[in-house]
């Protein structure tokens, strides 16, 4: 697979699980009546799942992306 559509896909899977992670926590979070949409809270949320999300991504970036003849 071409380099540049290997990082593009790893990125997209990466967003695709932050968004999916963060979406269920921020709904327990609402039904449980932690905070109302809209409050800070809900930011707060999505913002931490994103730091998490990068930090993953690029700790295990060099495992998905080496090189193919590397495999």
């Amino acid at each position: 697979m071409n380099r540049t559509v290997r990082g593009v896909a790893y990125v997209s899977v990466w967003v695709v699980l932050w968004g999916t992670a963060a979406s269920l926590a921020d709904f327990v979070l609402l039904q449980r009546g932690a905070y109302e949409t809209g409050d800070t809270g809900q930011a707060v949320t999505f913002a931490s799942y994103g730091i998490a999300a990068v930090v993953l991504a690029v700790r295990l970036s060099a495992r998905f992306l080496k090189p193919a003849g590397d495999d």
